[in-house]
């Protein structure tokens, strides 16, 4: 049956003799089989047994063969077929319970699996499925390892903003470095696409009054504010119609500042929040509140109150002082959105707060628009100076950037405190100033003490960036993922460097069977990588931990590998789970071929196909993993 239906599909092509490897690559494409083209060119060539560039039929039935009947699915089917050849629907249903963990399954589930994958007509009248027909299932995206639960927005939305992880970028505008690297509006643009939230845009006086976006005093170049705006206007609310935060780090003068404010209110109209909502006097509203809303982070004159109270009136030419901490000596400098540049602004020094004779903090006067810090509402930048000032002083709206190193020694000294303060205020993270080729930081450390705006250089693949992109993943990739309930309780006894008291530990079991069509290693001339896989696990320090496989030698294309790993997870809330595919170089190292991320929770359980990512991003279909995922909880 399965031979007629074969020959039927490919016989035309070959009335005029033989094929060419194009003719054969997109005949497979026609059978619904994703290829590499070097791993087809690879195997075509050993198949062409009279070395003319040119197969038969019975050659490229042997070609499909090697590509599709993986002896690792064959050995599944055969399991639950009772003839080998075909599955009948209760079989199918069986399969979905015991291996793929699918508890309401029913025949009408499995009727439609048949109807949809099943490519030989009789047999899908029969509701039966052939090898066919479920090589094709297993391959599809019904079967990947990430929850399809998970790929559409099911966390509860309705939380204040500070109760959420929010995918935030550091630094949008830059595409490269951050010396002498271009600004580009794809910064933004492929940023927001990726589900981004909350946009760092830094602004500094341009010539005939129009503000411009670039990386003060660096030879960066420069992007007029106003479309800068209006890229991110278009591209907002692509990915997600949830909240975006514009974190304005502001180094304009007054008048200047007032053409930012012209600029946001002409550009976004509605969408712009202006004026606080009547249901979130004292508290932060939540993401489903403020869907389809652009949100200004700057500093702030006065309370929500006064600035409801100016609300449509002329306030041209209107500039207040305020005071505004910072630190006399950093190393790690945002200019912070806080601070104005001198030469527009010159702020005037005025005291030295220091501890124990060492002057930490300074004060200066600077000036602001009142026209832009009325645009400020529930994200009003103010500078951290300790858990205890923010204890007693802090207002809920307000919120601070702290620099990863003075973040990392505060996690180091006093984490339980840092939780406590990011179940209140939301905190944001960003690189520090010496990371000028726009490297990253691990997120991981800044998540499991419960910052809300972990902000990254989005221009720069690799680990931290890998880690981002997995977590985010999660509730429909829409930027903002509901924190765990030990990290939004203002009373928790949570710390990520101690063993949870009441933990809820989880045993992961991944069986890694197999990989398919693998990226070959860029120094083979054919098709081959001596491949290895590592599994690395991503949580607090205590669940950090990392196994591989051994290696499979000259084999991209199918390697088996069959070995289990079980990872003992205490706070699987936070662990994310690392594929890393790579091949083994004895003299330069091992070589990066590929890797998928996802949040532990987010996992399916049964056979599951892994797909695969280049390091800038890119799928890399069809090469995957083949796993089988088994958890308890």
């Amino acid at each position: 049956m399965e031979n007629k239906w074969f020959l039927s599909k490919i016989r035309d092509e070959f009335r005029g003799g033989k094929i060419n490897l194009e003719k054969t690559h997109k005949l497979l494409e026609k059978l619904d089989i994703q290829c590499n083209y070097v791993h087809v060119k690879s195997i075509f060539k050993d198949n062409d047994r009279l070395k003319q560039g040119r197969i038969t039929i019975e050659e490229f039935r042997s070609i499909y063969r090697i590509i599709t009947h993986r002896e690792e699915i064959v050995e599944i089917f055969n399991t639950y077929s009772g003839n080998r050849k075909l599955l009948f629907e209760k079989n199918l249903v069986q399969f979905l319970i015991q291996e793929q963990y699918i508890l309401d399954m029913n025949h009408t589930i499995a009727f439609e699996i048949i109807q949809k994958y099943e490519p030989i007509e009789e047999v899908k009248r029969a509701h039966q499925m052939s090898f066919e027909g479920f090589i094709r299932y297993m391959g599809s995206s019904e079967c990947l390892i990430f929850k399809p639960d998970c790929r559409r927005v099911y966390q509860d939305m309705t939380h204040p903003l500070n109760d959420y992880f929010i995918s935030s970028s550091h630094n949008t505008y830059l595409i490269s470095d951050q010396l002498l690297g271009p600004s580009d509006l794809w910064g933004y643009v492929s940023a927001l696409v990726k589900g981004c939230r909350c946009l760092e845009i830094d602004c500094w006086d341009g010539s005939q009054n129009e503000p411009v976006v670039y990386h003060g005093y660096t030879l960066t170049s420069k992007l007029l504010f106003k479309t800068v705006i209006q890229a991110i206007h278009k591209y907002a609310f692509l990915t997600s119609d949830y909240p975006v935060v514009l974190s304005l780090e502001n180094h304009c003068s007054p008048s200047q500042q007032e053409v930012m404010a012209d600029t946001l209110q002409s550009v976004f109209g509605d969408a712009l929040l202006s004026d606080m909502l009547d249901d979130f006097p004292d508290k932060l509203p939540s993401p489903e509140a403020l869907k389809f809303k652009i949100l200004v982070k700057n500093k702030k004159i006065g309370t929500l109150k006064e600035t409801r109270e100016r609300k449509g009136s002329n306030k041209h030419g209107q500039v207040e002082e305020c005071e505004e901490i910072y630190q006399a000596v950093e190393d790690e400098i945002e200019g912070s959105e806080a601070l104005v540049s001198s030469e527009n602004n010159p702020g005037k020094e005025i005291e030295t707060i220091s501890r124990g004779g060492l002057p930490l903090f300074k004060k200066r006067k600077v000036k602001v628009a009142l026209a832009l810090s009325d645009l400020v509402i529930y994200t009003k930048a103010e500078k951290f100076r300790s858990f205890q000032h923010s204890r007693l002083y802090q207002q809920f709206n307000e919120s601070s950037s702290i620099g990863e190193s003075e973040a990392r020694k505060l996690l180091k000294l006093k984490a339980h405190e840092f939780v406590l303060h990011t179940t209140r205020f939301i905190t944001r993270i960003y690189p520090k100033a010496t990371r000028t080729d726009s490297s990253n930081f691990n997120p991981q450390e800044f998540w499991n003490i419960g910052c809300q705006m972990v902000a990254l250089n989005f221009q720069t693949p690799g680990l931290p960036m890998d880690l981002q992109n997995g977590k985010f993943l999660d509730n429909g990739s829409s930027g903002y993922l509901l924190k765990p309930q030990f990290l939004r309780d203002n009373k928790t006894q949570f710390n990520p460097n101690k063993p949870p008291k009441q933990s809820d530990p989880v045993t992961l079991t991944i069986r890694l069977i197999s990989g398919t069509q693998l990226p070959p290693s860029s120094h083979s001339s054919s098709n081959k990588a001596d491949t290895l896989v590592i599994l690395e696990l991503f949580g607090v320090p205590n669940d950090q931990t990392k196994q591989q496989t051994r290696v499979i030698k000259r084999n991209a294309f199918s390697p088996r590998w069959n070995e289990t790993f079980t990872f003992i997870i205490q706070v699987p809330e936070l662990a994310l789970m690392r594929f890393v595919v790579e091949s083994q170089g004895l003299i330069a190292g091992n070589e990066f071929l590929g890797q998928y991320t996802l949040p532990v929770l987010s996992m399916n359980k049964g056979y599951r196909r892994v797909p695969l990512f280049s390091k800038l991003g890119e799928s890399l279909e069809p090469a995957s993993l083949f796993v089988y995922i088994w958890y308890v909880r």
